[in-house]
C-alpha cells in the first residue's frame, strides 16, 4: 500500500511540473510562527483556579475513559470543551448544568477539566471565560506555514490543520474565499504530510478554536510517503526512535521533551554563567582515557599512526585550564562509554561538567541544590514533580549521607570490615553479590552499596564521603584518611551527580594512578591509565579546588518523567536494522 502511494503522489508530482507548479520552492513569507499567534490570542490559564461554569450541553463524545462535551453559553454564540470522567454522571443534549472544575488548553481549545457537576448550583456564563482567556483576532492578516496533518474536505469547505514543534493551528478552505478553481486545486494536491504556506484571516470558530481562513496557499514541500496512524503506527517503541523525526510530527509528548531538555541546558548555562564560570572546548579525541572509571571506544588516526580514544570525560583537561589560572570553567558536551545499554545508560551521551577554584565539594552541595531549584522552576514551573510515581520534593535542603554509615545502618558492618577485601567478598557471595569471587575490591564496594542502599533512596540525596579506592581523582578526607571528599546525588534511585574536592597533590595523584594500573592487570578493564600530561599539570601548581559532573540525560528524565534514556536523547544508540 505504500508503495502505491508513492508512486501516487510522483505522479502527482509530475502533473503539477507540468502546469508550470513547482512543489518544491525555494522560499515562502512566513509573518509570524504558529506559536506567537497562541501566545498573542490565548492568555495563559491559571490551572488552580477552581470555576464553576454555567451553560448548556450541545454534544457529548466519549474519549477513552471521559466524556469531551460541547458546552455552549445560554444567551451568546460561543462554546467550550468539559471533559469529566464517564463514572461522574450521565449527560444529554440541551441540559442546563454547572460545571466545577479548572481550566486548561487541549488540543489548541480552552477545556474545563471538570472534577464534579450541579444541576442547582450557579456559576459563571460561558462566555465571560472567553472573553478573559480567549481574544479576538479580528481578523488580523497572517502567512504561516506547517505541516497538514489534517484535511476534511465537506465540499464547499475544508478544515486542516498544520503542525510545527510549537504545536498546531486550524487552516479553514472555503470555496467562497478562495474561488472554485483554487479550491479544487487544492483538494486535487493537498494530501496529509504535505509542507504548505497559507495566507489569510485569523478568526475564531464557534467552538473557539483559532483559525486561519485561507485566501492563498502554497504547497512547499510534497511528502511522498504516507504519515503513519497517530495511534497505531508509531507504537513500535524502537521505530519511535530509528525513525525520530515521526515521532516528533505524531507525538506531542516527544515534542514537549525536547524543548524541555533544551530549556534545561539553557537554564544550566545562564546558572553557571552568573556564578562566573566560562564555557571551555576540550579534547574529544585524546591519547590517554582517563577523568572517569569506564572503557573507552578506540579509534585509529591514519596521519599520525596512532591509537586515539573518544573521551569518557572531560575531567582532566578541565583541571589543567584551573592551573592555566581560568578559575571558574565548564564544559558541555558529549562523552563516550564502551558499555552495555540500558534505561539509564547510552554509550554516547551528554553531560556538564564544572570547576571552581577555592571550593570544596560542601560548597559544590550548595551550588548543586540552587543549581537544580532554578532548572525545575525554568523547565516544569515547581519544586515538586513525580518521576516514574515517586514524589519529588526539592524545596527541602537535600539529605546528606555519609557511604559507610548508610551500610553499617543496613548491614551492621562498620567501615573497616569494608575495607578489609576479604571480609567484603566473603560477605558480598553470602548476600549473592553476581559474580563477587571475580570482582575487584572497588567494584565490591560498588555493588554492595548498589546492593543495600540505592533503591532506598527516593528523595534528593547526597551520599558523601566515599571510600578513597572508589575515588582516584578526588582528595583525601581532612578527618579521616580512609576515604575521600566526595558526593554523588542520588534522585529516584539514579545518580545524577557525581562531584568532590580534587585531590591537587601529584605525588598522591600518580600514587593513586598506580593503584589503577593494579586494579587493570586484575581484570577491571575500566580502570584508568597513567596521565603523564596530567601529572605535569599538577606539578606546576592546582589551586584547592570543586569539580562536579552531572548527566544531562538522566537530569532531562526527571523533569519529563521518562522511563528510559532513549525517550531524552533525539537519536539514541541502536542496533542497525537487518
Amino acid at each position: 500500500m505504500s508503495e502505491e502511494i508513492i508512486e501516487s503522489r510522483k505522479k502527482l508530482i509530475e502533473e503539477l511540473k507540468e502546469k508550470g507548479i513547482n512543489p518544491y520552492p525555494h522560499k515562502f513569507h512566513v509573518s509570524t510562527t504558529l506559536d506567537k499567534i497562541r501566545e498573542k490570542y490565548e492568555k495563559p490559564v491559571d490551572k488552580d483556579k477552581e470555576y464553576k461554569l454555567k451553560g448548556k450541553i450541545k454534544r457529548v463524545s466519549k474519549r477513552e475513559d471521559k466524556y469531551l462535551i460541547r458546552f455552549a453559553d445560554l444567551e451568546k454564540p460561543v462554546e467550550i470543551q468539559v471533559l469529566i470522567s464517564q463514572s461522574v454522571g450521565k449527560f444529554a443534549p440541551n441540559q442546563i448544568i454547572t460545571f466545577i472544575g479548572h481550566l486548561d488548553r487541549l488540543d489548541g481549545k480552552l477545556t474545563l477539566i471538570a472534577d464534579s457537576f450541579s444541576e442547582e448550583e450557579e456559576g459563571v456564563p460561558v462566555y465571560q471565560i472567553k472573553e478573559e482567556y480567549d481574544l479576538d483576532p479580528q481578523r488580523e492578516k497572517v502567512s504561516v506555514a506547517g505541516r497538514l496533518i489534517a484535511i476534511r474536505d465537506q465540499g464547499k469547505a475544508a478544515f486542516g490543520h498544520i503542525q510545527d514543534a510549537d504545536g498546531k493551528l486550524q487552516v479553514y478552505f472555503r470555496k467562497d474565499t478562495l474561488g472554485e478553481e483554487k479550491y479544487k486545486e487544492a483538494m486535487d494536491i493537498l494530501d496529509i504530510g504535505d509542507i504548505i504556506g497559507v495566507e489569510g484571516e485569523l478568526f475564531r470558530t464557534m467552538t473557539g478554536e483559532l483559525t486561519v481562513e485561507v485566501t492563498d496557499f502554497k504547497l512547499l514541500a510534497k511528502s511522498l510517503r504516507a504519515l503513519p496512524e497517530k495511534w497505531h503506527g508509531l507504537k513500535d517503541v524502537e521505530q519511535r526512535y530509528r525513525h525520530r523525526y515521526l515521532d516528533l510530527i505524531a507525538n506531542a509528548k516527544a515534542r514537549e521533551i525536547f524543548k524541555i531538555r533544551s530549556k534545561a541546558i539553557k537554564s544550566l548555562r545562564e546558572f553557571l554563567e552568573s556564578k562566573g564560570f566560562m564555557e571551555v572546548e576540550t579534547p574529544i579525541l585524546q591519547s590517554v582515557a582517563s577523568g572517569a572509571m569506564a572503557r573507552p571506544f578506540i579509534t585509529h588516526h591514519n596521519a599520525l599512526d596512532m591509537d586515539l580514544y573518544l573521551r569518557i570525560a572531560p575531567e582532566l583537561y578541565l583541571k589543567m585550564l584551573v592551573v592555566g589560572g581560568f578559575n571558574r570553567v565548564y564544559e558541555i558536551g558529549r562523552n563516550f562509554r564502551n558499555e552495555g545499554i540500558d534505561t539509564t545508560h547510552n554509550p554516547e551521551f551528554t553531560m556538564v561538567e564544572f570547576y571552581a577554584a577555592y571550593m570544596d565539594y560542601n560548597d559544590l552541595m550548595d551550588l548543586t541544590e540552587e543549581l537544580f531549584r532554578k532548572i525545575l522552576m525554568d523547565t516544569v514551573g515547581t519544586l515538586k514533580i513525580t518521576w516514574e510515581g515517586q514524589e519529588l520534593d526539592f524545596s527541602k535542603p537535600f539529605r546528606r549521607l555519609p557511604f559507610f554509615d548508610a551500610l553499617k545502618e543496613k548491614t551492621g558492618k562498620d567501615k573497616d570490615f569494608f575495607l578489609d577485601e576479604e571480609k567484603a567478598r566473603a560477605f558480598a557471595k553470602e548476600v549473592g553479590i553476581p559474580k563477587a569471587e571475580e570482582l575487584t575490591h572497588l567494584k565490591l564496594l560498588d555493588k554492595l552499596f548498589e546492593h543495600f542502599i540505592e533503591d532506598e533512596l527516593i528523595q534528593p540525596t547526597f551520599v558523601i564521603d566515599f571510600p578513597k579506592i572508589l575515588s582516584p581523582l578526588a582528595k583525601t578526607h581532612r578527618k579521616d584518611p580512609d576515604l575521600v571528599e566526595r558526593f554523588e546525588l542520588i534522585v529516584n534511585k539514579q545518580e545524577l551527580a557525581n562531584a568532590y574536592t580534587e585531590l591537587n597533590d601529584p605525588e598522591d595523584q600518580r600514587e593513586r594512578f598506580l593503584q589503577q594500573l593494579k586494579e587493570k592487570a586484575a581484570g577491571d578493564d575500566e580502570a584508568m591509565d597513567i596521565d603523564e600530561n596530567f601529572l605535569m599539570a599538577l606539578e606546576y601548581g592546582l589551586p584547592p579546588t570543586g569539580g562536579e559532573g552531572i548527566g544531562i540525560d538522566r537530569l532531562v528524565m526527571m523533569l519529563t518523567d521518562s522511563p528510559s534514556i532513549r525517550e531524552v536523547i533525539l537519536f539514541p544508540t541502536l542496533r542497525p536494522e537487518s
